[in-house]
């Protein structure tokens, strides 16, 4: 089967991932590629800039910054803004914030949110302590004292409320549906 490539988005995102393919389309009606017109980007934060160009694509402007470039790029907050030259001619056409995303592949740490590891941990704790009736004990003069069970199921539940929050947030950002959002229909 061959290879078929998404559609081409025609504005900026919101985010983006170091290490992946950053591509979109950009059409200026006044300012077209075919016209000797040139799209450039910066984005800045406190830790450095940013810059590429686009390519022209008939009249239009074509970003296509390689994954190779992306991989390079620092993780974090930055403000962007888009600019058209021609000879000694440039004019600003656009401007905002995205968010560029650590490359998972060069992650080091943990990503997981707090709330995840810590329900993780308990869950484990759990399991191991299931057979266990022992709420403290002493050693060599240390003592290690258990948090009750009762308390750990407690935390677990507030736990999981998180984490299923953190996946519903995730899951919209994605553009896929809430899944806490159930659709009825009656019909006749």
């Amino acid at each position: 089967m061959p290879y078929m490539s998404p559609p081409i988005p025609s504005t900026e995102p919101a985010s983006l991932n170091a290490g992946d393919t950053a591509k979109w389309l950009k059409s200026f009606e006044n300012y077209p590629a075919s016209d000797g017109w040139h799209l450039n980007y910066i984005l800045i934060n406190g830790k450095g800039k940013i810059t590429f160009d686009s390519i022209d694509q008939g009249d239009d402007h074509l970003i296509n910054v390689l994954a190779s470039t992306t991989a390079g790029w620092a993780a974090g907050n930055y403000d962007w803004r888009a600019s058209v030259k021609k000879s000694d001619y440039v004019f600003t056409v656009g401007s905002g914030r995205v968010v560029v995303n650590a490359a998972f592949s060069a992650a080091t740490l943990d990503a997981r949110s707090q709330a995840r590891r810590t329900l993780e941990a308990i869950e484990l704790t759990l399991e191991g302590r299931a057979s266990s009736a022992t709420a403290e004990y002493e050693i060599a003069g240390r003592k290690l004292k258990y948090i009750p069970i009762p308390e750990l199921l407690q935390l677990r539940d507030r736990l999981r409320r998180d984490v299923r929050s953190e996946n519903t947030a995730a899951s919209i950002t994605a553009g896929r549906k809430n899944p806490n959002r159930i659709f009825v229909r009656f019909g006749a």
